[in-house]
């Protein structure tokens, strides 16, 4: 079982085409599926194009009657698709963003790598369609921002929101960890993610995405001198939080020999 998770906060224009896109790649790409979206106290029509289409696809919907944010979405989201499943060697949780920046076209690619053997795949992403020149410097920067105190071996991109985990590895990072588990918001929460989720996973792998900005159907919600703040001052907070500094992450004999001894 594949688990879509998506995190919406006022996205009517768009969360509806998704979901009838990702629909159209699983019927082209059998595999079992199901999403899952998080409505976080959307003001918009969210909520009601959501009811519509929990009668045609797979769909669960979770609604928060106020906004919790980016990070807590995530982790709920997670968290249920490890509740879920009987399976945790076998299935995985897929999250993405519900405003056409992360394309489902895709998810096959993502999938494969986890039926391949990987156990965590990062799609880095190359943006394409921002008219920000700010911006376009920022989406490059902001990973390097967080170096020296978020590593996660082979991974370049580690605030990408596209990712897909076996969900062995979230759950033995939920069980380790604290809870909540993400204490960072926005991009830095994406990298505290996978510095979390990466202790437990064997291998962990990428591949080469599209962010399409010229998708999108809203302006961004905060200005990028602000998104480029709040990445830097997360720094304090992932350090204090001990991540795994650049080559002191287990080496993968070790993480073999730590999810062999993992009951399923």
């Amino acid at each position: 079982m594949i688990y879509i998770c998506i995190p919406s906060y006022n996205e009517a224009p768009t969360i509806g085409l998704l979901l009838w896109k990702v629909r159209q790649v699983f019927a082209g790409f059998p595999r079992e599926y199901q999403l899952l979206v998080l409505d976080d106290g959307s003001s918009d029509a969210t909520s009601e194009v959501l009811e519509r289409y929990t009668r045609v696809l797979p769909l669960t919907v979770t609604r928060h009657g106020e906004r919790v944010g980016y990070a807590g979405s995530v982790e709920e989201l997670l968290r249920q698709a490890v509740a879920r499943t009987d399976r945790p060697k076998r299935d995985a949780a897929l999250l993405m963003h519900a405003d056409f920046v992360h394309g489902p076209h895709f998810i096959p690619d993502l999938v494969r790598r986890i039926e391949s053997g990987a156990d965590i795949v990062i799609a880095e992403g190359k943006l394409e369609g921002e008219p920000s020149r700010t911006r376009r410097l920022l989406r490059r920067l902001a990973p390097v921002l967080l170096r020296g105190v978020v590593s996660v071996p082979g991974v370049s991109d580690v605030v990408s929101g596209f990712a897909i985990f076996r969900l062995v590895t979230l759950r033995n990072a939920f069980r380790s960890g604290p809870a909540p588990l993400l204490s960072t918001q926005g991009w830095a929460a994406n990298a505290e993610l996978y510095s979390r989720a990466c202790r437990h996973a064997r291998r962990v792998e990428t591949i080469a995405a599209i962010e399409r900005r010229d998708l999108r159907q809203r302006p961004s919600r905060a200005g990028a001198w602000d998104v480029a703040m709040t990445v830097w001052q997360s720094r304090g907070r992932l350090r204090h939080l001990g991540l795994p500094e650049p080559g002191t992450e287990p080496s993968v004999g070790e993480t073999n020999r730590q999810a062999e001894a993992t009951p399923s």
